[in-house]
């Protein structure tokens, strides 16, 4: 399937893997790529530059085909080393970044000079906007749905979609809610040129994560998800569990005098915790609403293999005969 999208990144499938904190390892993203999609090394999960130049020439052994880095730029006291992070990314030769958080202007320049396509992800209009003003490649654009920060105007995918699309020139996938052939058909319908996923690929037998992750996410359903840190404008939706409903109350009680001090017990360095000891209540985790229409634990080629299969029945079969 050829769009804007698969030729801009010199892809097979227009499928993209999203930037996940601790799951974005060069096993998930070096699998993703050689069953024709577009995988996804996290820059900060990394963390230093000599980090991340290590993980992206493992993932070169492991495909000769494209692959991302998604580099997040975070307001921080202590930021990561950014400038050492793109340089990684510039001498590593990786041909696409996905950016997202903060406005990437700052080091767009040294990307394009290197050749790099960038993507930035947006969770509204404006900001898709803002992206292809200042020069990003594409945009992935992220609803309501999306597991992870889906910014504070709550517009899901069916609204924002094509609203996107009246308004952008340049191309842009889907993100949130993204998990099969249904979803990827109906995305291109609303006018975007693929899709991104983030949680459906961590329930992959190639995801590098442990095994209770995966199967809290199959044994979820489509109102498991939680909305946390909305009063701080930092909202994430996150799988629900002992920890998420312990910072819930907080949040409760607390109301608007409620400090990020106050949670960190559930949110601060748990990722590691979880996703590679499978302790599953040690905090809160990103996950999509889109866990309720994922049932199985395929290896990443069987998911995007079949995603493109039944994405060509639905297209030349079933709708054809509408």
């Amino acid at each position: 399937m050829k769009t804007k999208i698969t030729e801009m990144f010199g892809i097979e499938h227009p499928i993209i893997q999203g930037g996940m904190h601790h799951v974005g390892f060069a096993e998930l993203a070096a699998a993703v790529s050689n069953a024709g999609g577009l995988g996804t090394i996290t820059g900060l999960t990394q963390g230093t530059p000599e980090k991340l130049a290590n993980e992206i020439a493992r993932c070169k052994d492991m495909t000769d085909k494209p692959f991302a880095v998604n580099l997040t730029f975070l307001p921080s006291l202590t930021p990561p080393d950014y400038p050492g992070l793109v340089k990684a990314i510039i001498d590593g030769g990786v041909p696409v970044v996905e950016t997202a958080g903060r406005n990437p202007a700052e080091y767009l320049p040294a990307l394009k000079d290197a050749g790099i396509k960038v993507i930035h992800k947006c969770t509204s209009v404006r900001h898709s906007l803002k992206a292809q003003s200042i020069g990003c490649d594409a945009v992935s654009v992220d609803g309501f749905e999306c597991g992870g920060h889906p910014g504070e105007d709550d517009i899901p995918n069916f609204i924002l979609l094509p609203r996107a699309a009246d308004e952008l020139k340049i191309p842009f996938v889907a993100s949130g809610g993204m998990a099969d052939a249904r979803s990827l058909v109906a995305a291109m319908a609303l006018g975007a040129e693929g899709m991104n996923m983030g949680t459906r690929f961590i329930a992959t037998q190639d995801a590098p994560v442990h095994q209770n992750v995966k199967e809290a996410i199959v044994n979820a359903t489509e109102l498991d998800t939680r909305l946390i840190m909305r009063s701080l404008t930092n909202t994430e939706r996150v799988l629900n569990n002992e920890a998420v409903e312990r910072l819930m109350e907080k949040e409760k009680a607390l109301g608007d005098k409620l400090r990020f001090e106050d949670i960190l017990d559930e949110v601060a360095g748990v990722y590691p915790k979880i996703m590679h000891e499978g302790t599953m209540e040690a905090g809160a985790w990103s996950c999509g609403m889109v866990a309720g229409l994922v049932n199985d634990i395929p290896t990443v080629d069987e998911l995007i293999t079949g995603i493109m299969s039944e994405a060509d029945a639905i297209i030349n079969s079933r709708l054809s005969n509408f």
